[in-house]
């Protein structure tokens, strides 16, 4: 492995971990808001014209890499159900804060995260770059997690308008931190998005598989996808102290 100069993390999976209720309280939260909108939901048609919807959406923006939105999900499954609305309804995008307001209660931070980002940031320049639909949830995760002040550069999907894999975005982060792209480590958990999208790029990823071996992976709609076996030879870490470990062989002098 060659100069380290920044390094650059995914959020969910990698950083933080999501309760497995989640997506259920989520929904919950958002039918009770369009209905107290004064919406006509009906929770079960509701519920599978809204994972149609999202999946439809979700396949088109991995297939170009424009990044989609929750809001356009509940208008197609509202007015598959008769509701004539439009994506900017005030409704919807109250429901869609609802809906996000389920993520915050249930976030963790992976076991020494904090530590690790303190000790890394004396050293390296350090990003953050994530898959979120909707960049206002994404943000106030990160401050509620207390993991703003780490950071030199934070990016989301939702604001950029792309999402990983699509190069644009590593791209981004890579300028954004002022290091050429072989000086820019990418640790997440997504064999797609995160490993292989960095790969694409020119960047040097490593792949985070402590969620993974533990059975504790959350892949809720617009938040991340997966892909297929990483190569062999990508540097894979279970827990913080590994990714140490890997920078102090590269900053250890040869004999």
């Amino acid at each position: 492995m060659g100069h380290v100069a920044a390094i650059g993390f995914d959020l969910f999976d990698t950083l933080v971990t999501l309760e497995p209720q989640t997506l259920h309280e989520a929904m919950e939260r958002l039918i009770r808001s369009l209905r107290q909108s004064g919406l006509r939901v009906e929770v079960d048609e509701f519920r599978k014209a809204y994972r149609e919807a999202a999946t439809r959406f979700l396949e088109r923006a991995r297939r170009d890499g424009i990044e989609t939105h929750n809001r356009f999900w509940i208008r197609e499954a509202l007015r598959g159900l008769g509701e004539d609305v439009t994506a900017e309804d005030p409704r919807i995008a109250l429901g869609v804060d609802e809906y996000f307001s389920a993520f915050y209660a249930n976030c963790h931070l992976v076991p020494g995260t904090l530590e690790t980002l303190g000790t890394l940031k004396a050293r390296y320049r350090l990003g953050l770059l994530s898959n979120l639909t909707h960049a206002p949830a994404g943000r106030e995760i990160i401050e509620r997690m207390g993991l703003e002040h780490f950071f030199d550069v934070i990016l989301i999907s939702g604001e950029l308008g792309y999402r990983k894999p699509h190069p644009l975005v590593f791209e981004r982060l890579t300028a954004s931190l002022g290091v050429e792209k072989g000086e820019l480590l990418y640790v997440g958990d997504d064999p797609e998005a995160d490993v292989c999208g960095a790969m694409r790029a020119g960047i040097r990823p490593v792949w985070s598989t402590y969620t993974r071996d533990r059975g504790l992976r959350f892949l809720p709609a617009g938040v991340s996808g997966d892909g297929g076996p990483v190569e062999v030879s990508v540097p894979r870490i279970s827990v913080w102290s590994d990714l140490l470990g890997l920078l102090e062989g590269q900053r250890r002098p040869r004999s």
